[in-house]
């Protein structure tokens, strides 16, 4: 590396050294961090104090990586909407929904939300609040089939579905 050159890495501070190639911890991403307001933060940590049991018992699964190694965010701040839990890998929202999300006024506010995050490539699965009672196991493969369809993992889906019966003659 030429000593004129200008350094690629952010300034150390002092008495850090960085060798050649190698930067320690994560290298940073310019120009990828969000800006929040203080306002937006403290609304959505909010939202997280005040979680539905069945946000929470999803939350559960999704967070720490446990869901196929796929990171989730809740209560993720997107554009004026705020999303329930949000795989940025995958471009996918995850929407519990309670009983007011059946009234037409909410629905057609929830249909407005789809077409934006539709437009901006975010793909959303809705699920009702009671369904994480007693349909766990179904919600879970749709995140799942989900997550491998939006990643290109095709593969794995044909995989673990199974094999159609021959043709008998």
């Amino acid at each position: 590396m030429d000593a004129n050159a200008p350094s690629t890495h952010p300034s150390l501070p002092p008495g850090e050294k960085v060798s050649e190639g190698r930067m320690r911890g994560r290298p940073p991403r310019y120009g990828q961090h969000r800006t929040r307001t203080t306002a937006a933060r403290n609304f959505a940590r909010q939202l997280r104090a005040q979680s539905t049991e069945a946000e929470k018992r999803l939350w559960r699964l999704l967070r720490d990586r446990r869901f196929s190694e796929f990171k989730f965010r809740r209560q993720y701040a997107f554009g004026s909407y705020f999303l329930d839990f949000y795989c940025a890998t995958a471009k996918l929202a995850v929407e519990l929904d309670g009983g007011g999300h059946g009234f037409p006024d909410q629905r057609t506010k929830d249909e407005k939300r789809n077409e934006f995050l539709a437009s901006k490539g975010i793909h959303v699965l809705r699920f009702w609040n009671h369904q994480m009672r007693g349909e766990l196991e179904s919600i879970r493969f749709e995140i799942w089939h989900a997550l491998m369809e939006r990643t290109g993992r095709e593969v794995e889906i044909a995989g673990y579905l199974p094999n159609p019966p021959a043709p008998s003659s």
